[in-house]
């Protein structure tokens, strides 16, 4: 029998305010457990919730990103169940009147296709604290410094039909959430998780499979194996005779495989009802406005305008704009050679590229600035070194030991393009080999390769290529 596989994804995104949602708490990461927590954290009797403004002007920042329908009334209801790291009892969210309502994403796939992903909803939502276990023998301890932090919880509908899926329309997700400068992004930190919902069922049928839910996956090699991992089990769970039971299930990236964590809970389980300390949320369309004109360039329409304005390949304008960082630095060296456009992208695609992912560095750490990039570009282009001389430049930039020209002259990489110079210098090798004249003039094309070689090893690889080939050429065939 065939199988088609159903995933749906709910990502929760940590929302880059400098407080919590309903306290005023700080939201940095790596404090020490539990000192930034504060008394409406904990859960103490008589503290009210103040609802954040900033964490709302970023969820309606999302839902204008994804043309999505923005309530102009939502209300905030408890979530109620126990757990020890939430010491209300139960947790703020969004239940029925979420903020944001149905938008979509256009997520570009593997064959070079565009998948449009509905986006049933983004609500707010308050996180939990987090249970530590690795430092206490036969306990836990509870650090509630995550209590409280803001959430925007964006919930995908069932249209995933794989994993390759999945993890495209998260990378999709994770840079639009980063354009817009509501959440970082970091995943190792938590503030970009998502939970998988998988299924699957015989090709051709309608009617949805049992789901089992992946919680907590945090980056995106984990959501690509956990679901097909997800997948196998199913599917060889149905055809040996069995029955997918719906629950929630944890990935154990050591052992490559999810495991059964407990039932899964219904919404009313859960008893949500309207939260009575908090007043609903109202989006006027004055709010709208002033939200939609802070938004910046999006992603795909920047993709395109890098395809129009500097002639870039449609995977060239996608790699460069994965990231707003990239982007805005692949603009600023653009911008100082606009010449060079394919040269600049090669170079930021390419060394740059390498050396930051070897060294573990984000582009906003790069030790080689836009500018200094620029006129490694501009020397290469104007034929002052050679693309291998371009290298050696480039990595005296990134060891910080002097700047483009410097680097040049104290290296020696200067190239030799005076044409007088360099035709008495082809002309002389030319003489020195009588026998190979003869025989590329007899038609063996390749010898030029050989005449090229000689005059680079007679100027100590300093002349200009492109004019040695030039030169050549003529004179060989005069």
């Amino acid at each position: 029998m065939e199988w088609e596989t159903v995933i749906g994804l709910e990502v929760h995104a940590q929302l880059a305010t400098q407080s919590k949602i309903f306290s005023g708490a700080a939201t940095r990461y790596g404090a020490e457990p539990n000192t930034q927590a504060c008394a409406i954290d904990l859960g103490y009797p008589g503290m009210l919730p103040v609802l954040n403004a900033g964490a709302v002007r970023m969820a309606v920042k999302f839902g204008l990103a994804i043309e999505a329908e923005i309530a102009p009334r939502s209300v905030f209801a408890r979530k109620n169940y126990f757990y020890p790291d939430l010491p209300k009892g139960y947790q703020i969210s969004q239940f029925e009147l979420p903020i944001v309502g149905r938008g979509h994403l256009d997520v570009a796939l593997d064959d070079g296709s565009i998948k449009r992903v509905g986006i049933t909803r983004a609500h707010l939502e308050e996180d939990a604290g987090k249970s530590l276990h690795e430092s206490f023998h036969g306990q836990s301890g509870i650090d509630l410094n995550r209590a409280g932090t803001p959430l925007l919880e964006i919930v995908s509908e069932p249209d995933l039909r794989s994993a390759r899926e999945a993890v495209a329309y998260m990378k999709k997700l994770h840079a639009l959430v980063r354009y817009l400068e509501i959440c970082d992004g970091n995943m190792q930190e938590g503030s970009f998780r998502c939970d998988a919902n998988v299924s699957v069922r015989p090709v051709g049928q309608a009617q949805f499979g049992t789901r089992a839910e992946l919680k907590n996956l945090n980056s995106f090699r984990f959501v690509e194996r956990a679901i097909n991992y997800e997948i196998e089990r199913q599917i060889a769970l149905i055809e040996g005779g069995g029955t997918v039971v719906q629950e929630t299930r944890l990935y154990d990236p050591a052992r490559n495989e999810t495991r059964s964590m407990r039932g899964k809970e219904e919404a009313n389980d859960y008893r949500y009802f309207p939260d009575p300390d908090l007043l609903p949320v109202t989006v006027d369309e004055a709010l709208r406005n002033a939200v939609r004109a802070e938004l910046p360039e999006l992603p795909d329409a920047r993709r395109a305008r890098f395809q129009a304005e500097y002639g870039l390949p449609a995977y060239d304008a996608a790699v460069l704009t994965a990231s707003r960082e990239l982007a805005d630095y692949y603009e600023a060296v653009v911008a100082a050679v606009p010449d060079e456009s394919k040269l600049a992208a090669n170079w930021v695609m390419g060394d740059l590229a390498g050396a930051l992912n070897k060294a573990g560095l984000e582009i906003t750490e790069s030790p080689v600035d836009a500018s200094a990039l620029a006129q490694l570009v501009r020397r290469i282009a104007d034929g002052t070194i050679s693309g291998r001389g371009a290298k050696t430049v480039f990595e005296g930039l990134w060891a910080g030991e002097g700047e483009v020209d410097a680097l040049i002259d104290a290296r020696g990489l200067r190239q030799i393009s005076d044409t007088g110079a360099l035709e008495a210098i082809c002309e002389e090798v030319i003489a020195a080999n009588p026998q190979q004249l003869a025989q590329y003039r007899a038609g063996k094309d390749k010898l030029l390769g050989f005449f090229v070689g000689q005059v680079m090893k007679a100027t100590g690889g300093s002349a200009n290529p492109q004019e040695v080939n030039r030169l050549l050429r003529a004179k060989l065939q005069a």
